[in-house]
């Protein structure tokens, strides 16, 4: 109902009504649903206060959508002061896409990083870390803490989107590796802790955000090689019986 494609079949329906029509010209390539399956919802009669309930109700969306554009302006004006902040922000995959998203980045962390002596201070405070759960030497709890109930839901919605692009292989590299062993939860917040490592070190050295550090490939682990009796014990202790050809 929202998206692009939807909007202008519906569109066209109104404008035209029970005139049968290609669908395909109107679908955009995003577009997940079989051409025929649309093609096969669009075909029939809209009935006189059917069309009236829809453009009233695309007319009420685009009302909606202009007051919210409107918004998203005075925001942007009102951030003016900050533009070299933004401007660092926006250097960092996700943050980048529309300004908006780096504006209520800054509007929940401030643009004074000096308030958190390390990266890991800044993840803490942001609620992206597991919390201190522990008693008698027993870890009851390793769920992250409930630090950040505004700033987290951001942050998961920019690691989506970034996971969806087919840029910065950096984050999809470490959320594949981690999401093997640990699940979908858990690699997500990995990579709201990547983004928030990145925004402290951007706006704490102010300097832009680079990949180098993400891309480089980690060292090889050298190859142990075993001399002939802890061969030999390897292999005794895997069940096998050495015969000594002496």
């Amino acid at each position: 109902m929202f998206g692009k494609s939807s909007t202008s079949i519906i569109q066209y329906l109104l404008e035209h009504p029970g005139e049968s029509f290609d669908v395909r010209p109107f679908i955009h390539a995003r577009c997940k649903t079989p051409v025929e399956e649309i093609q096969a919802a669009v075909e029939g009669a809209i009935s006189v206060p059917q069309a009236i309930k829809l453009r009233q109700c695309l007319n009420h969306i685009n009302e909606i959508e202009k007051h919210r554009e409107e918004i998203n302006l005075e925001i942007q004006a009102l951030a003016e002061p900050f533009s070299p902040v933004l401007e660092l922000l926006r250097t960092i995959p996700g943050l980048d896409t529309q300004p908006i998203t780096a504006i209520a980045i800054l509007s929940e962390i401030g643009p004074d990083m000096s308030v958190f002596p390390t990266s890991k201070h800044f993840i803490s405070w942001a609620g992206c870390c597991p919390r201190n759960d522990r008693s008698a030497r027993r870890t009851k709890s390793t769920r992250i803490s409930r630090a950040g109930q505004s700033l987290k839901p951001l942050l998961v919605q920019i690691a989506n989107a970034l996971l969806r692009s087919k840029e910065h292989p950096e984050f999809k590299n470490r959320y594949r590796r981690i999401k093997a062993n640990r699940g979908h939860k858990k690699a997500i917040i990995a990579i709201c802790k990547m983004l928030l490592t990145a925004i402290w070190n951007v706006l704490s050295k102010v300097e832009p955000y680079s990949a180098k550090g993400y891309l480089e490939p980690k060292p090889a682990k050298e190859e142990k090689v075993l001399t002939q009796s802890q061969a030999l014990d390897l292999l005794r202790k895997r069940g096998y019986t050495i015969i000594d050809s002496a």
